[in-house]
């Protein structure tokens, strides 16, 4: 067989001599993706946060947490491959990993359309890209992407506020994975133009913000803002994810008392629907468009 080669979000090429038999993810959505390609056999380790499917994840041990993978548990496993993701994994823990010579994977999907890619991708590393389920669930994504963005173009979108935390109170910017989902749901994000400030203060309208030079390479797309922003903002629906944050009916009820049109339409959402990336978003996003064109007629 020849040498697999593929290029993850990071730029590098992994080749594998073989499909891989041994596979640890430290991703839950990739945990689901690889069983959704019939490949859940593969796996030999997950995290404690992968939780689907749950027959899969039962009987594989867990290396840790997504922040802080225990590098002596996963290198034990000797696994073939180690799926990551550049935004769910911390730098140290996957440069550990390569340090003991593991093939790491690292993924970073950005648009609904990056993860379908991925899946593709995935499908082929794994030697599956030819069986017929596969094919089917790869075609159904992109027909899903496809009908979504016609959908989308025939109507208004839905201004909607998806906070990711409750304290500190966190959004998402449009650059983000979660973005993309609302936008290409029906929804406009009414923070995608709004970056993460530093400092703190900064991001919260207390003191002048650093200079692009002195934030250097870290993350601006998750703003901390406060409610009078959100008002200002004037939001037609606030959806409520139950991860990575889960918002709980005390937390709906700080929303609803917010001063603007509206404040009643919050509601309590899959967090695994916005931002799971793969397979999950060939179901999620018509459950997603569902929600979304609900409330916009």
């Amino acid at each position: 067989m020849a040498t697999i080669r593929v290029r993850d979000d990071r730029g590098r090429e992994i080749q594998l001599p073989a499909p891989p038999r041994r596979i640890v993810s430290l991703v839950p959505s990739d945990t689901f993706n690889v069983a959704a390609l019939g490949c859940g056999s593969a796996l030999v380790g997950r995290t404690d946060y992968c939780d689907l499917p749950p027959e899969t994840v039962a009987a594989l041990p867990s290396v840790g947490g997504t922040k802080s993978p225990r590098v002596d548990d996963v290198a034990a496993l000797e696994p073939d491959l180690v799926l990551a993701n550049q935004e769910e994994n911390t730098r140290g823990a996957l440069e550990a990993l390569a340090r003991r010579g593991l093939r790491v994977y690292v993924c970073f999907p950005k648009r609904v359309a990056d993860g379908l890619r991925h899946l593709a991708t995935l499908a082929r590393v794994l030697g599956v890209e030819g069986d017929a389920h596969v094919r089917d669930l790869i075609r159904q994504g992109y027909t899903e992407h496809r009908d979504a963005e016609q959908a989308r173009a025939a109507r208004s979108p839905l201004r909607v506020f998806c906070p990711i935390w409750m304290d500190p109170l966190m959004t998402i910017h449009g650059d983000t994975f979660i973005s993309d989902v609302l936008d290409l749901c029906g929804a406009t994000n009414i923070f995608a133009d709004r970056p993460r400030r530093y400092p703190l203060a900064a991001d919260l309208g207390r003191a002048a913000p650093l200079p692009p030079e002195k934030v250097g390479d870290r993350d601006t797309r998750y703003p901390r803002v406060t409610l009078d922003e959100v008002t200002s903002r004037a939001p037609d629906l606030v959806l409520l994810p139950d991860e990575p944050h889960p918002f709980s009916q005390e937390d709906a009820q700080v929303f609803r008392a917010l001063p603007r049109p509206g404040a009643s339409r919050v509601v309590q959402v899959s967090g695994k629907d916005l931002c799971w990336y793969g397979a999950r978003s060939v179901e999620g996003i018509a459950r997603v468009r569902t929600l979304i064109a609900g409330f916009a007629s």
